[in-house]
């Protein structure tokens, strides 16, 4: 038996002007509000991986990606083909050393967890509290991140596998990771907010 509940009429595929004019563009991207989540690359050796952590750094209006190591970066037109443009309205910065990034980071005061299978990595779903600035480091595609970097994260995190596999596509996992993070964070803010609101 399907629940019909949830939608009270049937759903219409929206027409590419009515999703346009629901977007930020490229310039106001730029300059907008953004949620103090960083995503770290490091090793990363696909450009279209990169490309792809791009879109989803825009779609979910992350701070800024950090792009260590040999990760590739902007302009390439294989990055372009995948980002669709991201590149242009997502903050990003490289550098080649990765345990100078990761230093960093922790100087800004951002919290940095490693999305990495690693003894004592708590699993996506089992998280029940979000530092209110967080910094992901996601490795290489074969190797994953570092030791010397994730022996400078104050955690690890992992995503639950229920197959054959034991890992995803690193761009796949950057997107359900980040994504999990961000409404996480979005939700203790609005529980929070109903807190105030009611005290």
């Amino acid at each position: 038996m399907v629940n019909n509940t949830y939608h009270s009429t049937k759903p219409r595929k929206l027409e590419y002007e009515e999703i346009l004019a629901s977007r930020l563009t490229e310039e106001n991207a730029l300059t907008a509000q953004r949620h103090p989540v960083i995503g770290v690359l490091e090793d990363i050796r696909s450009l279209y991986n990169v490309g792809s952590c791009f879109r989803t750094a825009d779609a979910l209006l992350l701070q800024r990606l950090v792009l260590t190591g040999y990760t590739p970066h902007p302009p390439r037109k294989e990055i372009s083909k995948t980002a669709l443009g991201a590149e242009r309205s997502v903050p990003w910065e490289r550098t080649e050393d990765r345990l100078a990034a990761v230093k960093s980071l922790r100087e800004e005061k951002y919290t940095l967890w490693g999305l990495e299978l690693a003894e004592g990595a708590t699993p996506l779903d089992k998280l029940e509290e979000i530092p209110n600035r967080i910094a992901l480091v996601i490795g290489n595609e074969i190797s994953g991140i570092c030791s010397e970097t994730l022996a400078l994260c104050d955690g690890a995190i992992s995503i639950p596998m229920y197959g054959v596999k034991h890992s995803l596509n690193i761009a796949v996992a950057f997107g359900i990771a980040m994504w999990h993070l961000v409404t996480q964070m979005k939700t203790d803010e609005d529980r929070s907010e109903n807190t105030d609101e009611q005290g």
